[in-house]
């Protein structure tokens, strides 16, 4: 049996993303700039869970985006345009892997951030199928 290969989910999304005109002036990455307090315009990408599909020889990862802006509205229209490019990865190569669907499990929705109370954050899931090597 051949070893899988699985890609770096994160890294995926995050130089889609990062590559997107539309996402200009947006930090996009897998961990908080420095400094980082909630209000800076920021989407950070997470791998949530999912798992392999063995008989369809897929990876189906859920990613989530956690997105950051410096009022509600903001933060709302930055999670929307993230969301519409992230839509975008099917058909995307990533070193030998191959994205072949993207669903959208939940939308954004408001998520109080806690521990950066000056913050306004949303939170979107996707879900990816991801044909490893």
């Amino acid at each position: 049996m051949a070893i899988l290969n699985f890609p770096d989910v994160e890294r995926l999304v995050v130089d889609f993303l990062k590559n997107r005109t539309e996402m200009a002036g947006t930090t996009v990455d897998n961990r908080p700039p420095a400094g980082f307090d909630g209000t800076q315009q920021v989407v950070l990408v997470s791998r949530a869970g999912g798992a392999w599909t063995d008989d369809l020889n897929l990876d189906r990862p859920l990613v989530d985006l956690e997105v950051y802006g410096p009022d509600k509205t903001t933060a709302l229209v930055t999670a929307n345009t993230a969301r519409a490019c992230a839509l975008e990865l099917q058909g995307t190569r990533y070193g030998t892997a191959l994205v072949t669907d993207v669903d959208e499990t939940d939308g954004p929705r408001w998520l109080p951030d806690y521990n950066r109370p000056a913050g306004n954050r949303y939170l979107a899931t996707l879900r990816l199928s991801i044909r490893p090597a």
